[in-house]
């Protein structure tokens, strides 16, 4: 997606060689028009899944799944880092360890939010290791829906969790990916 790549070059920073904050825009502060062409572009790419409902973790990508869903007309899940003491007994669980905030955490959905009839679109901001897409694909497993694939804000390729999940047969589509970060310098897929 072009306007996302020239808002990165844009707006974004490089820190090192593998953080990009893009918190302007779409992970701190949400420029909403923006990040309802973003869901219109990944919705697009899933059109014909069937997707049932949408479903990422808190908090950064939850702006864009709710774009996503409103654009596929289902339900946006998203898996919680902390059991609620609200939430029922039923639920899927799952562990990801977070490399941006070095530790690792629970997430969990209910199972009221996703069953085996469920074909489950995840939706995330950033790809990079690939935890928070394991994490999410293991409770779409636990539910016994169907994953109709993951659709990705940007995918930092040069991290290889793209590649490892794409070659374990999982549908990933990224609307910008990046092959190279350094020096304030970013290069594109």
């Amino acid at each position: 997606m072009q306007a996302l790549k020239d808002k990165i070059l844009a707006d974004g920073q490089v820190i090192g060689e593998t953080i990009l904050k893009v918190d302007s825009f779409l992970n701190h502060q949400v420029d909403p028009k923006f990040t309802l062409e973003m869901g219109r572009e990944l919705a697009a790419r899933f059109q014909g899944e069937n997707v049932t409902k949408v479903l990422t973790v808190e908090a950064s990508g939850i702006a864009v799944a709710i774009a996503v869903g409103l654009h596929l007309d289902v339900p946006v899940v998203f898996a919680k880092k902390k059991r609620a003491s609200t939430q029922d007994a039923g639920f899927y669980h799952s562990k990801v360890h977070s490399f941006t905030r070095q530790e690792s955490v629970g997430i969990y959905v209910s199972s009221k939010y996703l069953n085996s009839n469920d074909v489950v679109l995840i939706v995330d901001d950033f790809l990079a290791h690939g935890e928070a897409l394991r994490g999410m694909a293991d409770i779409v497993k636990q539910a016994g829906a169907r994953l109709a694939g993951v659709g990705i804000v940007i995918e930092k390729a040069f991290q290889k969790g793209g590649e490892a999940l794409r070659l374990e047969g999982v549908r990933i589509e990224s609307l910008a990916c990046i092959t190279k970060m350094g020096n304030g310098v970013v290069e594109f897929c």
